[in-house]
């Protein structure tokens, strides 16, 4: 199974219009969907380390997006 990396996520949560509200212990990203709901995301400062599979399932549900998805929006 392919494993990605935290600076992966930053980018699609950059290309899905993720904002970073906060950079303390770990990074937080917000997104505000139009309906008034909001998604958070934390990762971790690891920026070119790779994501543990279990952590990686975690982070895309917090995002709202599968992984087809993210690895289409990486092109891979």
């Amino acid at each position: 199974m392919a494993s990605f990396t935290y600076d992966q996520f930053r980018t699609v949560l950059k290309w899905l219009n993720f904002e970073k509200v906060r950079s303390r212990k770990h990074e937080t990203w917000r997104k505000i969907l139009p309906n008034g709901t909001i998604l958070r995301v934390r990762i971790s400062h690891k920026h070119g380390k790779d994501i543990p599979q279990w952590l990686f399932h975690e982070m895309l549900r917090q995002a709202g997006i599968d992984k087809d998805e993210f690895i289409r929006m990486l092109g891979l």
